[in-house]
């Protein structure tokens, strides 16, 4: 095999490979997925000299450990958190170069949830749909990291960044989600849509890479009936039964049956990706552009 690869070595609670998504497939019931920091994702492939395509890897909340069969450049964004290599602290947020048979240690994330690993020439896994991206809803792409786990790279295509450390957002302390009301607004009282725009909800746990879910006041329905599964798109606030808010993410379903009562404006979903659990949540309702 290339000596062109990263062993896995730790890896964490949930590691993905990541690019920018398989857009256009909804009609075969095919989510996007895709980074869910998608400006994350970017800056760490630019620091590192690849293009903005190029498949990274996404930490969930306590990192990963990788070594290099070769000597690399590695950037680290996202979610700040402690990086070393073969115990020795390295950069956050700027380039800096792995030996060949190094640990490079990603640590737990100190605020946010998801850190982004770029590698020089980016993680070469097999492209299936026109990306490298793993789904968790389909199951398409590589499956999530594994101890002992091989995965290629490909070849250097620009030069790093010549940087000390870039400013990066910081996770944020309060989420604030600007949404458009509807398409189903209707299906819901008018006390409930006061609610939904003006009382604070919370991140839940049980957030994941297809929906971020909320805990608060539940939203009382005005028709009790049901619909039909209609398309779903990033950023739709689908709101189940139980009457919790729940955000779709970037590997969420493409067609649902409950009522969506707004989307979410597709600059602040960066953010919903770094809110950790028991972030307070505020929807402020916006008109369309």
């Amino acid at each position: 095999m290339s000596d062109r690869a990263l062993a896995v070595v730790r890896p964490g609670a949930l590691t993905t490979v990541q690019d920018l998504g398989r857009p256009g497939h909804a009609h075969l019931g095919v989510p996007r997925s895709g980074a869910l920091d998608v400006p994350a994702a970017a800056l760490v492939n630019r620091l590192v000299g690849n293009q903005p395509a190029a498949a990274v890897l996404e930490t969930t909340l306590d990192g990963c450990a990788v070594r290099p069969r070769a000597t690399v450049t590695v950037a680290v964004g996202g979610a700040p958190c402690p990086v070393s290599v073969d115990g020795r602290p390295a950069p956050w947020g700027a380039p800096f170069r792995v030996p060949g048979g190094a640990l490079l240690d990603i640590g737990a994330a100190r605020s946010g949830v998801r850190a982004y690993v770029a590698v020089s020439g980016g993680v070469a896994v097999e492209s299936v749909l026109g990306s490298r991206s793993t789904d968790l809803l389909s199951g398409l792409g590589p499956p999530p990291l594994t101890a002992g786990a091989v995965l290629p790279l490909g070849r250097p295509v620009g030069a790093p960044a010549r940087v000390d450390l870039v400013p990066q957002p910081a996770p944020p302390a309060e989420l604030v989600l600007r949404v458009t009301l509807g398409p189903r607004e209707d299906w819901f009282t008018v006390r409930a849509v006061r609610t939904f725009t003006t009382r604070a909800y919370r991140v839940s746990s049980a957030s994941n890479r297809i929906g971020l879910r909320t805990e608060g006041p539940a939203l009382e329905r005005a028709l009790s009936g049901e619909l039909p599964s209609e398309g779903m798109v990033l950023g739709a606030v689908q709101v189940p039964p139980d009457g919790h808010p729940v955000v779709f993410l970037a590997d969420h379903p493409t067609t649902g049956g409950y009522p969506v009562l707004a989307v979410v404006r597709p600059a602040d979903l960066p953010a919903a990706a770094q809110a950790a659990p028991g972030t307070p949540v505020r929807f402020v309702a916006v008109r369309h552009r």
